[in-house]
């Protein structure tokens, strides 16, 4: 089972950094070190359902020497090092579990370098992908990898996100090619090339990606971009039930249908994008898919879906083929989650994040809900269905402990079932700290034993994020 919550009441504690290493920092950050309680505690909170001690300071860098410099003092006094983007992590990621120092990334926003010819970007840490789509748009490129918040390139690099696109573009794992980063000692190093391809020793770049800060601190990435697609066009189809829109996007992977984007909504969700979007969807199991290629190929795609579909059930298709239509309903499914949680309002979510084999997927997502239905508790499915991969949300009342328990009840019988069919706990949010004792259960005892010696070789004073992926 997960580790515990801590109390919500242990949020303002404070541990006071050694007065020397504060000293050294002020001298160099200045007004960009700060202890305020109200910045830590910005930064002592995610989107998860934990409730932690904010970190005892802040330090905003902008740039890798200046990241290199606040580890080097953190190290020197073995303090713990949180790694800070945009705020969005759902798994505890950012959370000051052992106290320490927050390192705010989200100024170092600079897209350094734009190769167009490459199809290669490098861009800072704490580039969020919109603005970097923006920059590389009126160069014909596009950045695929959409996790649905505006995270941080380097929050998505460090949890190996993946998204709406993941179906046909891949994840982070297949979109970074090299990375800077600071060590737990304050070294700078540098992973991977510009070149697709690599058999120069270990993969150091693939062992960071999805390392949740755990193994050093991301200050660059170099990342494929892909060429604007010449025609893209949206569509969504309402089911009468969940196995018809879950099995259509079976038959469409199996068949090889290179769609781009294939997205489930159960009737839960629909209404919710409906009040807080004001859409007026039929209130249905909905598919919400896109398609990329050629003005033909996407017809020929688009023809192909629409006949599987209305065999198992489909109707009512809706086309979406310029970008204000396009927009209007991927900005819904974005706002899905937040909307969500407008269903109770003060709630928390505890979220499933379970991945498994496509052939799989319409009997876990069928089982979840059953499960859901009989405990009574308000919840939504949402799910980038194309890979296997879907999340339901379990709303609750963080003065409720009963709520919670019974949440992390139904959440722990979806992952028990994935890990029954080879599936994952986590298909994109990462461990953190609310999936750990899944981690074991899915690996293994001797992968994690594996796991913390890399750890250990690499930060031997456990400095850089402590407390996520596994306990030392």
């Amino acid at each position: 089972m997960n580790a515990p919550m801590p109390h919500p009441a242990e949020r303002l504690l404070a541990r006071p950094l050694p007065a020397q290493m504060l000293s050294a920092l002020s001298a160099r950050f200045g007004p960009r070190l700060s202890t305020a309680l109200a910045v830590r505690e910005q930064h002592g909170r995610d989107e998860s359902p934990f409730d932690v001690p904010p970190p005892d300071a802040v330090v905003f860098c902008e740039s890798t020497e200046e990241v290199a410099f606040a580890v080097s003092q953190a190290a020197q006094h073995q303090v713990p090092v949180i790694p800070y983007g945009a705020g969005s992590s759902l798994e505890g990621h950012l959370l000051a579990v052992q106290g320490g120092l927050s390192i705010d990334l989200s100024r170092m926003n600079r897209v350094v370098q734009v190769h167009a010819d490459d199809l290669t970007c490098t861009v800072e840490a704490g580039v969020l992908r919109t603005q970097l789509n923006r920059e590389v748009k009126d160069m014909g490129l596009f950045f695929p990898i959409d996790p649905g918040a505006d995270a941080s390139i380097g929050g998505m690099t460090a949890t190996r996100a993946s998204g709406t696109n993941a179906v046909r573009y891949g994840t982070m794992r297949e979109n970074v090619l090299g990375l800077t980063v600071v060590t737990a000692s304050g070294e700078v190093i540098r992973t991977g090339t510009r070149a697709r391809k690599s058999s120069a020793g270990y993969d150091l770049t693939r062992l960071m990606v999805g390392s949740e800060g755990t193994l050093g601190v991301i200050t660059e990435i170099t990342l494929k971009l892909h060429p604007l697609p010449e025609s893209v066009a949206a569509a969504i189809c309402f089911f009468p039930d969940v196995e018809g829109a879950v099995n259509t996007t079976i038959q469409l992977i199996q068949m090889g249908v290179p769609i781009a984007r294939c997205e489930f909504l159960d009737r839960h969700a629909v209404r919710a994008v409906n009040l807080h979007d004001k859409l007026g969807l039929t209130e249905a199991p909905m598919l919400l898919m896109e398609f990329h290629g050629s003005a033909a190929s996407v017809a020929e795609q688009a023809a192909t879906v629409q006949e599987i579909a209305r065999d198992l059930g489909g109707n009512d298709f809706q086309w979406a083929t310029t970008p204000e239509e396009r927009t209007r309903l991927w900005t819904a499914r974005h706002h899905a989650y937040l909307s969500g949680l407008q269903m109770k309002p003060g709630c928390r979510a505890i979220t499933t994040d379970t991945c498994v084999p496509i052939s799989q997927l319409a009997g876990m997502v069928t089982a979840a809900l059953d499960d859901a239905e009989a405990a009574g508790l308000p919840h939504f499915v949402v799910g980038h269905v194309g890979d296997g991969n879907f999340h339901i949300a379990y709303l609750i009342d963080p003065a409720l402990p009963e709520e919670r328990e019974r949440a992390e009840a139904l959440n722990d019988r979806v992952v028990q079932r994935a890990i029954a069919v080879e599936g994952t706990c986590t298909g994109e949010h990462g461990i953190g700290l609310h999936k750990q004792g899944f981690l074991v259960e899915e690996t293994g005892a001797g992968s994690v034993a594996m796991m913390r010696a890399i750890k250990l070789a690499l930060d031997p004073h456990n400095i850089l994020n402590p407390g996520k992926i596994f306990q030392l």
